[in-house]
């Protein structure tokens, strides 16, 4: 089937309406804790292929040649009828970090591990992959409004979500630092980010980490973290290249792809995305209308059938394999809370 490609606009910010007052502050919240960069555009137009160190050569043109997957009859069978009535999936992703979901050499068509996964999962249910580009901030509120049926940008589970959403996991979850190739920093805790400057993007899971380690910091009477924002990953990269930051903290998968990419930069730590519990990055749908399990289904199916593990490679990504895709609700989320992966 076709893959569709439409764009959201942002949401303006909306400040002193208390008919929204909740809302943007529930959207902030469920936005805390994520693994993407909100507001993060990809660092300008790339070139067709980027050959890597790693050995994986990155397609980052318009055509992909995606790893495609056959409708299960079964599987498509328990898609819900008001998902299925229009014969679409329509996902959201953010287009904002590369292998995860960016846009190709063309600007303008968003790519990446996270939408070769969606597309799994269309085929296997039997729909056509509909496309929405969106902001960060915005997918809480327009999933629950159901402009999405599911978002696939390297969400994480947390207890605030599961209030609100089902997940079906779909991949490890780490946050990484990268620094220059001359620096001898290593990042294993609070304690190896005293007095440095590091970029983050605001409203993300590395964020509130990096705020979690200035507490311990200044409880040790040691000094906190300067924490650094910028508008885009170009504007973020070229800080730390140029030594106006001294780390950045960003998903695994992008901090690793430009460690293979570039020569002036390294990975100097990594960290799980739930810290200082775990989590994994999921498919995100609205709580309880039933299209959860049949992701999670789905999922498992290429899973079975090796098609997921060869996206992963595509992406050199097979490190964050699962075994298996689960599905997790508000009902089933307290093992999260003990510190063990849901």
């Amino acid at each position: 089937m076709a893959t569709r490609i439409t764009r959201t606009p942002s949401f303006r910010r909306l400040a002193g309406l208390p008919a929204v007052a909740l809302l943007g502050a529930l959207s902030g919240t469920l936005a805390l804790s994520g693994c993407s960069d909100p507001g993060a555009a990809a660092a300008g137009a790339q070139p067709a292929t980027t050959a890597a160190r790693n050995g994986v050569v990155y397609n980052t043109s318009p055509d992909q040649q995606r790893i495609r997957a056959q409708k299960d009859p079964a599987l498509a069978a328990n898609v819900p009828e008001l998902i299925n009535k229009d014969g679409k999936l329509t996902v959201a992703t953010t287009a904002g970090s590369i292998p995860l979901s960016f846009h190709a050499s063309d600007d303008k068509t968003p790519i990446g591990v996270e939408l070769d996964i969606a597309q799994l999962v269309a085929d296997k249910l039997g729909l056509e992959l509909d496309v929405q580009v969106t902001s960060w901030e915005n997918w809480p509120l327009k999933t629950q409004s159901g402009d999405f049926e599911a978002v696939f940008s390297n969400v994480g589970i947390n207890a605030a979500r599961v209030k609100l959403f089902d997940f079906s996991s779909y991949r490890a979850a780490y946050m990484g630092f990268e620094a220059k190739k001359t620096s001898s920093y290593g990042i294993k805790g609070s304690d190896d980010i005293s007095g440095l400057k590091i970029s983050v993007g605001s409203g993300t899971n590395q964020e509130k980490i990096l705020i979690a380690w200035n507490k311990e910091l200044e409880a040790k009477g040691k000094a906190p973290a300067v924490l650094q924002y910028y508008s885009s990953d170009a504007d973020t990269i070229l800080a730390l290249s140029s030594g106006r930051t001294d780390l950045n903290i960003a998903p695994f998968p992008s901090v690793t792809y430009r460690e293979n990419t570039r020569d002036d930069l390294k990975v100097v730590g990594k960290v799980n995305a739930g810290w200082p519990s775990e989590t994994l990055v999921a498919a995100t749908t609205l709580k309880g209308n039933g299209l959860a399990p049949a992701i999670t289904d789905a999922l498992n199916s290429a899973i079975k059938d090796g098609s997921y593990g060869k996206v992963l490679e595509r992406w050199g990504l097979s490190e964050e394999a699962l075994a298996e895709a689960k599905t997790v609700t508000e009902a089933n989320f307290g093992p999260a809370r003990e510190g063990k992966t849901p």
